[in-house]
């Protein structure tokens, strides 16, 4: 499997049979992106965390231009039926589904719930995470969210999570350290921090307070990390 990085918390996983998951799409405003959707590539499924414009702005185009299928839950993808995208699958926080390319189930998340382009307020919705088993490996990317006790209830269960470390709208450095402390992933990735000087971290000290508990993997926007 193959973690490819785009700046902020926009990624790519690609599984062993060559899918492509892209992961809260936000690639012409995103600092850290040279580009644009455009140059996104074949894409098979979009997962969307939650709706706010640095996760959700280039899901909609994304989408009507690769043919993916999107993964989000029910309000989120209600919206994007609206803007013309045909293929979805609804979701709620606590269920799981089985998807060609393995199993997903969505975790909650603490943060805000506005969809962007919503300008009815209707399709506002829960944020989440999502807990992936694909390939024999256990990724969870826990989208924005500030530390939640649920966490401790993944221990055991994630080989690699996907973290925001940038506090001010997500965690910071110290409580992303206890999430890795709740969880025990064998490896932990930052994300969500420096595309911006209000989120600007330093993901070595992150290192440092994470400790012996994770291999803590920095990788840098337009870098890729196999596992």
């Amino acid at each position: 499997m193959r973690f490819d990085y785009h700046g902020h918390a926009t990624f790519s996983l690609y599984t062993d049979s060559g899918q492509r998951l892209l992961f809260d799409p936000y690639f012409g405003n995103n600092p850290k992106f040279d580009g644009t959707y455009e140059d996104v590539g074949h894409v098979d499924f979009v997962l969307t965390s939650h709706g706010h414009f640095d996760h959700f702005e280039d899901a909609i185009p994304v989408l009507k231009s690769t043919g993916a299928t999107l993964i989000a839950t029910v309000e989120i993808v209600s919206f994007a039926k609206t803007q013309g995208v045909e293929k979805i699958h609804g979701m709620n926080i606590g269920g799981a589904h089985e998807f060609p390319f393995g199993r997903v189930k969505l975790t909650p998340a603490l943060h805000g719930g506005q969809v962007e382009g919503d300008e009815s307020g209707k399709f506002t919705t829960a944020p989440c995470g999502f807990l992936l088993n694909v390939d024999g490996r256990r990724v969870y990317y826990s989208g924005d969210t500030a530390l939640i006790t649920d966490m401790q209830l993944l221990r055991g269960k994630v080989d690699v999570a996907i973290l925001p470390i940038g506090d001010n709208f997500t965690m910071g450095p110290d409580d992303a350290a206890m999430a890795v402390d709740f969880i025990r992933p064998k490896h932990v990735i930052p994300v969500h921090y420096n595309t911006w000087p209000l989120i600007a971290q330093d993901p070595k000290e992150f290192a440092k307070k994470v400790g012996k508990n994770a291999e803590v993997v920095v990788v840098q926007p337009g870098s890729s990390w196999e596992f």
